[in-house]
C-alpha cells in the first residue's frame, strides 16, 4: 500500500476477507472499495472498521487536504560513494587529528608515571594477541589499540567507579574526547553532504487528535442478468418498456439455491415467536410449488390450515430491496384466486423495504429471516434435529409510540416488536428487553436515514457509549449519555419533513424500520 500508492488514492480489493485491506487504506489515508460474495465477510469488514482507531496524520499542505501528502521523517541515506566523495572528510582529518595525536602521546606518558598492574593485551589491529608492558621503554599503545572501556588494572582512583580520576584516567579521558569530537564532525558532513531518504511508514502524528473510519457505504447491487431472445422479443409491449429494466434487475435474485430454499422452506416451515409456558409457534406448509410466469414470485402453495401462500426470496447476496417488494405485490394483486399471505424470504432486508413490507394492506404480508446456514450446504446437513426448525424464523414490526409535549416538542419510546403469532393470525407485541440498540432520525426525508438520537438499551455499565468512548479516546459527557440507553428519546421539534424514522436492532442483529408522521393533536373545542 505504501509502496504503490499515495494519500488520497482509490484502492479496490474485489475479495475483502476480513476486511485488512480497507483498514489499512483508512489507517494511511487511501479512499478504498471493497467487495466480498459472503455477506459474513462484508459484516466483519463493517464492524472492524466502525471500531477502529487510527493516529492522526499532520498535513504537508492543511489547505489541499489528503491530496497535499503527509509531513513524513526523513533521514539521511549515507553510501560509500557520498563519503568517498566528500570533500570536507580530509579538511576535517587535517584539522583535528592533531588533537587525537596530543593526547594519545598524553596517555603514554601518563603509563611512565603511573604504569598499570599487568600487561596490556592488544585486541585489534596488527599487533592483535601481543602483549604491552605500558609505561617501559617500547611499549606505547597506537591509535587504534586504545580500549573504549577503561580497564580494571589500569592506575585510577576508584572510589566514585563512575567518575575514574587520576593522570591515565584523566589522559584516557581526554583521547576519546578528541577522538569523538573528529568523529562527530565528519558525521555531521557526511549526514549534509547525503541525500534525504523519506520514511513513507513514519509519518508524523498530531498528539492531540484521534482519528476514526471516515464516512462509508456499504451497497448491495444485484448481479446483472442476461435475457434470453424469447425474453427481450423485438414485439415488447410499449408499457413493459419502462419496467424492463427493473424487471431485468428484480429477476437477479433467481439462484439455483432456491430449490433448495423452497425444499427446506416445506420441510421446516417459519419459525414464530416462542412465549413461556407455550409451544413454538409454526408456519407449516402442506405443499410448495413452483410459481410459473411470474418475475419476484418464486413459489406459491397452502398452509397446512388451507390457506393460500406465495412466496418471495431474496438474493443469495446482499439485501432484499424495495423494487422486489413492489414487483411482488403486483404480481400478487393478478393472480387468481388471490393468496391470503405473502412471506418475503431473505438473508437481510434493506430498512425501506422492510418498511414498505410492513405497510402493505389487503394481504398479510411477513418477513422470514433465512439463516445464513442455507448458503453453505455442508453446514445445514450438519445440523442437529434439534435445530431443523431454525432455517427461517418470522421478524416482527416495531413497536413505537409517538407522544406530542409541551411547546410544540415530540418524544418517541420504543416498546419492542410486534411479532405475527402463527396461532392466533394477528400481530402481538413484543417486549423491550431484546432490543440492542436504536436510532432516531427526527427529520425523515423518506429515502435516506440520518440518527440524530442513537441508544444502546442493552448496554452494561462499560458497554455501548461508555466503549465508544474508550476506544476512541473521546471527551464524552458522562452525564449526558445516561438519557441514551433507555427506551424513551430525548424531547426534540419537528423537522421540515414533518416525519421521524425510528431504526431498531435486536439482539440477533435483525434491523426493522418505523416511519411515523408528526400530527399535531387537535385541540379539543
Amino acid at each position: 500500500m505504501l509502496m504503490t500508492t499515495d494519500p488520497g488514492d482509490l484502492v479496490l480489493d474485489p475479495t475483502c476477507g476480513s476486511g485488512t485491506t480497507a483498514y489499512v487504506a483508512e489507517k494511511w489515508g487511501r479512499r478504498w472499495i471493497t467487495c466480498d460474495t459472503s455477506r459474513v465477510a462484508v459484516t466483519l469488514t463493517k464492524q472492524r472498521l466502525m471500531t477502529a482507531s487510527f493516529d492522526y496524520f499532520a498535513l504537508r499542505y492543511p489547505h489541499e487536504g489528503l491530496k497535499g501528502g503527509f509531513i513524513y521523517k526523513t533521514v539521511p541515506h549515507v553510501t560509500l560513494k557520498s563519503i568517498a566523495n566528500n570533500p570536507e572528510i580530509d579538511a576535517i582529518y587535517e584539522r583535528l587529528h592533531p588533537n587525537i595525536e596530543t593526547a594519545l602521546a598524553a596517555l603514554n606518558m601518563a603509563f611512565k608515571a603511573a604504569p598499570p598492574s599487568k600487561s596490556f593485551t592488544v585486541l585489534g589491529g596488527a599487533r592483535k594477541g601481543q602483549t604491552l608492558p605500558l609505561g617501559k621503554k617500547g611499549a606505547a599503545l597506537l591509535e587504534w589499540e586504545v580500549p573504549f572501556d577503561y580497564p580494571d588494572h589500569w592506575p585510577a582512583n576508584r572510589q566514585n567507579p563512575d567518575a575514574l580520576t587520576g593522570p591515565v584516567a584523566d589522559a584516557f579521558k581526554g583521547f576519546h574526547a578528541a577522538r569523538q569530537k573528529m568523529q562527530a564532525e565528519m558525521d555531521r558532513s557526511i549526514a549534509a553532504q547525503a541525500d534525504n531518504e523519506t520514511l513513507y511508514d513514519q509519518p508524523e502524528k498530531t498528539k492531540n487528535k484521534l482519528r476514526i473510519t471516515g464516512p462509508f457505504t456499504v451497497e448491495a447491487v444485484p448481479f446483472p442478468t442476461v435475457l434470453s431472445l424469447e425474453e427481450h422479443s423485438a414485439h415488447v409491449p410499449p408499457a413493459l418498456e419502462a419496467n424492463l429494466a427493473d424487471m431485468s434487475v428484480a429477476r437477479s435474485g433467481n439462484t439455483s439455491r432456491q430449490q433448495t430454499w423452497r425444499d427446506e422452506l416445506l420441510k421446516t416451515g417459519v419459525r414464530g415467536v416462542k412465549r413461556p409456558g407455550e409451544p413454538v409457534q409454526m408456519l407449516k406448509f402442506a405443499e410448495l410449488e413452483v410459481l410459473p410466469g411470474t418475475t419476484c414470485l418464486h413459489a406459491s402453495g397452502h398452509l397446512d390450515t388451507g390457506e393460500r401462500v406465495v412466496i418471495s426470496f431474496g438474493p443469495e447476496y446482499g439485501a432484499l430491496e424495495q423494487r422486489q417488494v413492489e414487483h411482488a405485490q403486483r404480481e400478487a394483486g393478478e393472480l387468481f384466486p388471490l393468496p391470503k399471505m405473502i412471506v418475503f424470504c431473505a438473508f437481510a432486508f434493506d430498512p425501506e423495504a422492510a418498511k414498505d413490507i410492513d405497510a402493505i394492506k389487503g394481504i398479510t404480508a411477513l418477513k422470514a429471516q433465512m439463516n445464513t446456514d442455507l448458503l453453505t450446504e455442508d453446514l445445514k446437513k450438519a445440523k442437529s434435529k434439534a435445530t431443523t426448525n431454525q432455517s427461517f424464523w418470522l421478524m416482527g414490526q416495531p413497536e413505537v409510540h409517538l407522544t406530542p409535549l409541551a411547546d410544540g416538542l415530540w418524544q418517541v419510546e420504543v416498546n419492542g416488536f410486534d411479532y405475527f403469532d402463527t396461532a392466533k393470525g394477528e400481530l402481538v407485541s413484543g417486549g423491550k428487553g431484546k432490543i440492542a440498540a436504536w436510532s432516531l432520525d427526527t427529520d425523515y426525508d423518506g429515502r435516506s436515514l440520518f440518527p440524530h438520537q442513537f441508544f444502546f438499551p442493552m448496554a452494561g455499565k462499560d458497554e455501548g457509549w461508555m466503549k465508544l468512548k474508550k476506544d476512541i479516546r473521546a471527551e464524552l459527557d458522562e452525564d449526558l449519555l445516561q438519557y441514551f440507553v433507555g427506551t424513551v428519546s430525548l424531547p426534540f421539534e419537528a423537522g421540515a419533513n414533518n416525519m421521524v424514522a425510528v431504526k431498531i436492532v435486536d439482539d440477533r442483529g435483525i434491523e426493522s424500520l418505523k416511519v411515523m408522521r408528526l400530527v399535531a393533536p387537535v385541540a379539543a373545542a
